[in-house]
């Protein structure tokens, strides 16, 4: 795949990965209407029992009638996935604490020769330059497109790294930028957190719903009271109680099935942002370099939260979990395993200067 095609694959990425939380969106608004707001279609009977054992009509409710919760889910997400991309970098930075790189410095200085070279030689803008607060090794690329991207690195990998190697960090990063990572990976970043926020409201209200239910159960489409003295309702109820059982299971879920959801985009971006940084300074070697001094500076990332880690160079909660091979590993991990990132630098190097081998 080549940088065209790489570039309009993430275009159509972005496009889905947006479509996707939306659906869960709606799909988190949609049950709170119908198991807690008691919605139902126009037109729809609804009855309750009465004291006397006999169903009579109930008087149907503007809640009853609207599905608020699926209009407001619906406008929450619409409204994340336009903030993410009018703000997503900017609420990156921020909670990273990140500030703008200044010439003062040599360390400083030299990174933003490294950023201003890499732009030329990706055919890019120059990214504006980041300093994050803290001592362990790591960087990533945020931004929506070229124009407006940032790339930031750690103040302990720009002490530790030498210059060749903070070319190298720097180019996989300016990879992620000329292939419209970045702009995935901070859409999602923004969605993953809205999502935990729906998540959690749909929780909390399902479990003060249910304390303030009188039949302490999941309410049903007759409007309170037990189905089973219907008949006729039986079949309806058990249906209702299975969607209602989906329901919560994917409100529990939702946020732990979205952060997986970045991860696997995560480490598919890895390998080729690793390849493509390669190409930018023709030294393999060097990424290899810079990271195996990242995998032995096993300390967790504090300033970058998880939220932001699929968008970094090496998994901030320590390398050490990126060290964990097979299928649960891989499944969890935010990166592919450092050792296989490194291997395959490694075969790079070699085939350059051996290309008939």
């Amino acid at each position: 795949m080549n940088i065209f095609e790489q570039q309009a694959s993430n275009r159509r990425m972005t496009a889905m990965i947006i479509a996707v939380f939306v659906a869960f969106f709606l799909v988190i608004g949609l049950g709170f209407d119908f198991f807690y707001l008691n919605f139902s279609p126009a037109g729809a009977p609804r009855t309750r029992l009465n004291a006397d054992g006999y169903y009579e009509a109930q008087p149907r409710s503007a809640a009853s009638r609207t599905p608020f919760g699926t209009i407001i889910a619906l406008l929450v997400g619409l409204g994340m996935s336009v903030n993410s991309l009018i703000n997503g970098p900017r609420m990156v930075l921020r909670s990273t604490m990140a500030r703008l790189a200044v010439p003062s410095g040599e360390k400083e200085r030299q990174f933003l020769n490294v950023v201003a070279e890499m732009a030329t030689a990706s055919g890019l803008p120059a990214p504006k330059a980041y300093i994050v607060p803290d001592p362990d090794l790591n960087a990533f690329a945020t931004g929506t497109n070229p124009s407006n991207s940032v790339i930031a690195v750690t103040e302990g990998l720009l002490a530790t790294l030498n210059r060749e190697e903070l070319q190298a960090v720097v180019a996989h990063e300016m990879s992620h930028i000329r292939n419209y990572d970045m702009r995935l990976m901070t859409v999602t970043a923004a969605l993953m957190g809205a999502i935990a926020l729906l998540s959690d409201f749909a929780g909390r209200s399902m479990r003060y719903g249910g304390r303030r239910s009188s039949s302490g159960g999941f309410p049903d489409n007759s409007g309170g009271g037990s189905s089973s003295r219907n008949p006729d309702r039986k079949g309806g109820g058990a249906a209702m109680l299975v969607v209602f059982v989906v329901w919560i299971v994917l409100v529990i879920l939702a946020p732990l099935i979205s952060r997986l959801l970045a991860m696997a985009i995560s480490r598919q971006r890895e390998f080729l942002a690793d390849a493509s940084g390669a190409e930018l300074t023709r030294n393999p070697l060097a990424l290899v370099s810079a990271l195996e001094k990242i995998r032995q500076a096993v300390m967790p990332t504090n300033a970058i939260n998880n939220g932001v880690a699929h968008m970094c160079i090496a998994d901030p909660r320590g390398s050490l979990i990126e060290e964990k091979l097979g299928f649960t590993a891989d499944l969890l991990a935010t990166h592919p395993p450092m050792e296989k990132r490194i291997l395959a630098l490694k075969v790079m190097a070699y085939q350059a200067v051996n290309p008939q081998t």
